[in-house]
């Protein structure tokens, strides 16, 4: 149960090989498992076309208007949710304890957002008597709980795949 099908800009998986069919797998349609690079189109992964029988020189239906997958986005997109590849709980603890400093930021993978916390809060305290520390610290007390109180899943999606950088 370990291949994903993306049908049009819609991810769904994981389903076992011989299930994919059912999904409404078509030669264009784009699958990925754990492993590969990049998706691919089922036509082209030779293990798909054995287990569900495509032919590799069946040509692919002419979508009427374009779709969404044909797009880079799916191509480039994330793989599905791993909830091992999370850094919730890190980032969670560092918002709570160090927020004002925007290690968490760092921690997501949002260096511009670290920087300006990171800024704000020893520059900008510099010249507010440490007002903008205050402020920055609770931002990021905020964020880790936040952070803390969302699903592993919720929180990959807004915060590994959609890089939502604030709150």
């Amino acid at each position: 149960m370990d291949w994903y099908i993306a049908v049009g800009d819609v991810q769904k998986g994981p389903f076992r090989l011989e299930d994919l069919a059912a999904q409404g797998l078509r030669p264009d349609s784009l699958v990925w498992k754990p492993g590969m690079d990049r998706w691919e189109r089922a036509e082209t992964v030779e293990e798909v076309r054995r287990a569900v029988m495509l032919s590799p020189f069946a040509p692919s239906p002419v979508p009427a208007v374009p779709v969404a997958y044909e797009t880079p986005a799916p191509l480039q997109g994330p793989p599905p949710f791993n909830p091992g590849a999370s850094n919730r709980i890190a980032a969670g603890l560092c918002g709570v304890l160090l927020g004002g400093f925007g290690i968490h930021k760092f921690i997501l993978g949002m260096p511009a957002a670290g920087v300006i916390m990171l800024l704000v809060s020893i520059l900008g305290g510099m010249f507010t008597c440490g007002m903008s520390s205050a402020v920055m610290g609770l931002i990021g007390m905020i964020e880790g709980i936040i952070y803390l109180t969302k699903t592993e899943e919720q929180f990959y999606w807004q915060y590994v795949v959609q890089k939502r950088q604030w709150f």
